[in-house]
């Protein structure tokens, strides 16, 4: 027999993975829109704006750069 406290547990499992997923979704969406604007920038402020990053972010997003817009 299924009670409330089960229905509450599950209701509030659901909505925790909903906010996950959602939270997620929104970083690559961020990280996507990011790529786009570095590979439109001039590769001198590109250089610039990636090194105010900190070194692993600095990498992944040359990585990410290289493999989707090829080299500039």
């Amino acid at each position: 027999m299924i009670t409330q406290t089960d229905i509450a547990v599950w209701a509030a499992s659901a909505l925790l993975a909903i906010g996950i997923g959602w939270s997620r979704y929104a970083k690559k969406r961020t990280r996507d829109k990011f790529l786009a604007e570095l590979a439109a920038m001039d590769p001198e402020r590109r250089e610039k704006v990636l090194s105010r990053l900190e070194p692993k972010l600095q990498m992944e997003l040359r990585q990410k750069l290289m493999l989707r817009y090829g080299p500039s």
